[in-house]
Order: C-alpha cells, then sequence, then structure tokens
C-alpha cells in the first residue's frame, strides 16, 4: 500500500537523483579536441530532460495528494502480476548476456518477440496477433539495427554471424 500511496513521490525523487548523478558524471568525461560538442553533450542533454520531468511529476504527485488519495480509497487498485515482471526481468536479463556471443539482429528479434508475447494481454496471444508481433519486431529491430550503423555510425555487436550491410 506505501508503494501505491507514494509511488510517484518516490519514483520522482529518485529520478532526480538519478539524473542528478548522470549529469555530474557526464562532466567528468574527457573533452573533445576535435569538435566543441563533446561527449557529455547527449548525457547532460538528457539528465536535464530527466531532472526536469522527474521534478515536475514530484511536484504535481504532492500538489495532488489528497485527491489521489481519496481515489486510492475509493477504487480497489488491481494487484500487481508479478509473474510478468519476473518474467519480463529474466528475458532482460538474457539479453543483455546474450546479445555479445550472439549478436544484435538475432538477440533483439528473440528478445522483443519474448517480451511482446509477455505484455499482451492473455486473450490477445493467437496466431494473428503473434504474427503482428513479429512484423513489428522484424521492422523494428531493423530500423534501429539501420540507425545506428547508418546514421550514427555506431557498430552493434555482430555475434556469430558477420553482417555486412
Amino acid at each position: 500500500m506505501f508503494f501505491k500511496k507514494y509511488g510517484d513521490i518516490v519514483v520522482g525523487i529518485f529520478f532526480m537523483a538519478l539524473s542528478a548523478a548522470m549529469m555530474v558524471m557526464a562532466q567528468m568525461l574527457p573533452k573533445s579536441k576535435v569538435m566543441e560538442v563533446g561527449p557529455e553533450f547527449m548525457p547532460m542533454v538528457i539528465g536535464i530532460i530527466t531532472f526536469a520531468l522527474a521534478a515536475a511529476l514530484t511536484f504535481l504527485s504532492i500538489k495532488n495528494f489528497k485527491m489521489h488519495n481519496a481515489e486510492l480509497k475509493a477504487d480497489d487498485v488491481e494487484d500487481c502480476d508479478y509473474k510478468r515482471v519476473l518474467e519480463s526481468v529474466i528475458l532482460m536479463l538474457i539479453y543483455v548476456f546474450v546479445m555479445k556471443p550472439v549478436g544484435f539482429i538475432l538477440s533483439t528479434l528473440v528478445f522483443l518477440f519474448c517480451q511482446m508475447m509477455v505484455l499482451s494481454p492473455d486473450d490477445e496471444r493467437g496466431k494473428k496477433q503473434a504474427i503482428g508481433l513479429a512484423v513489428i519486431d522484424v521492422v523494428f529491430t531493423l530500423v534501429v539495427f539501420f540507425l545506428f550503423r547508418y546514421g550514427f555510425k555506431i557498430v552493434l555487436p555482430a555475434g556469430i554471424f558477420s553482417i555486412n550491410l
């Protein structure tokens, strides 16, 4: 009940601290000698945006605390589906440890499909929905791969396949 009552405030404070730490660590990155914009630029931008959003979440949560508390008492809030949360965490851990040896494309294809199946409602896990999720999976994975490869010039792990696209 504590997290249902104070969850937004706790999450807001946590992300403000996390983004502040990120901004401090971004300043510790070595400065670029070639360009004016160095490697600290994007972490700083992300840290500032995250801090602002977390501060807004915390402020609005505190401002609307009484109203939210009354709604919480009036409604019977559903419990968390811990099985899906645990499955998601296990899938993410497997994905992280498998990406380098197997490669980005193959590991991402399998991870995203499994993750979407875990998170989809029970009544929407049929063959038709699985095909739709597979199409989304393939398109998203290839878009991210080509964006990083040719847009950002970042080579993602090739793993067991050496892809020269």
